[in-house]
């Protein structure tokens, strides 16, 4: 058994909780707000993110870091992206100097452009060998009913890596191994901007061939970043990319995709942002995805055009049109 703190109650905090107990390790939830995790406690329930699921029995909640994070060799990052670096400078006094930090979240920081790997290699001095990211196709809610699902834990330290793979391993979750730890961020990040996209199209009322030229597209569009900065191609081709991809896009569980519904149908982001308590990480991510592809001279259409439907300066039906009309060109290219 090891002792494994994850910092985050959300619906993919807890969900990856019952796969860690599930694995047979001793887990701490640290909770934002310490109502909920009196609630974890008392009904071993998440009422407000998982209502229905039965948490094991031996899971229990903290508010408090320090309690959570004691004796810790797991510590499991899942919060969202744009406030990790924060909550990391709050923390960073009572994580265990040994423990491997071990991050679920997917995003890409407003402003320094960082993938949180490097925020967390940033804020808390850790070398890359302390340093994990987790990604794939993990829809929260089929994970916490223990539907089968695989996924990709990635560490430049390739020993690293495998000792989380074995770890991670349970009776309906199965982790693979990788080092390619810029491919699986980027994947994970980047598709989120394509659920965007995808959910945007739904809600217009497109169908089937409109879906998957976004989907393919915006998998391209994912690969010549990843590439550039230095990712292996062949990491998209696999759970971290096509894999998550396709579940984010495909699923009304995915937060990302039903925000771009909502899109489509005519709200507004500071509409729909305002009706629901879980975080759609695309929508803050796609103005760092942009700045990140300019910065490094990739041409990101996809990922631009869903920039300028978030802050109000396309509509959506527009973002359709541009798709459509912009110069043709051979399909490598």
């Amino acid at each position: 058994m090891t002792k494994v703190a994850v910092f985050g109650a959300g619906s993919w905090g807890t969900a990856f909780s019952i796969v860690l107990a599930d694995a047979g390790h001793d887990i701490t939830i640290w909770g934002r707000r310490e109502d909920l995790c009196t609630t974890i406690n008392d009904k071993h329930e998440n009422t407000d993110y998982l209502p229905g699921v039965e948490l094991p029995p031996l899971l229990r909640a903290t508010h408090d870091p320090a309690e959570a994070a004691s004796d810790a060799d797991l510590v499991v990052l899942a919060v969202p992206s744009q406030t990790l670096r924060s909550n990391l400078e709050d923390w960073a006094g009572v994580l265990p100097d040994a423990a491997v930090l071990l991050s679920l979240m997917k995003g890409v920081e407003l402003g320094s452009l960082r993938r949180m790997s490097e925020v967390i290699a940033e804020v808390t001095g850790a070398t890359s060998d302390r340093i994990a990211v987790l990604t794939g196709p993990n829809l929260a809610r089929e994970i916490a009913a223990r539907e089968p699902a695989a996924s990709v834990v990635a560490c430049e330290e390739e020993k690293v890596a495998a000792r989380l793979r074995e770890m991670l391993h349970g009776p309906t979750f199965r982790p693979y191994s990788s080092v390619d730890v810029v491919g699986c961020e980027l994947g994970g990040a980047y598709k989120n901007v394509i659920a965007l996209a995808v959910g945007m199209a739904v809600g217009l009322g497109f169908g089937d061939n409109t879906t998957a030229s976004l989907i393919t597209r915006g998998l391209a569009e994912t690969a010549r970043l990843a590439e550039k900065l230095g990712a292996d191609p062949l990491t998209l081709m696999g759970l971290a990319g096509l894999g998550d991809l396709v579940a984010t896009c495909s699923s009304p569980l995915s937060r990302n995709r039903t925000f771009g519904e909502k899109l489509g149908k005519g709200l507004s982001t500071e509409e729909i942002t305002a009706s629901t308590r879980q975080v759609a990480e695309g929508v803050k991510s796609c103005g760092s995805l942009l700045a990140l592809a300019q910065r490094n001279e990739i041409y990101a259409p996809l990922v631009q055009a869903v920039h300028a439907v978030i802050i109000g300066e396309l509509s959506t039906q527009e973002m359709m049109e541009s798709f459509v009309s912009r110069e043709t060109k051979s399909e490598r290219d």
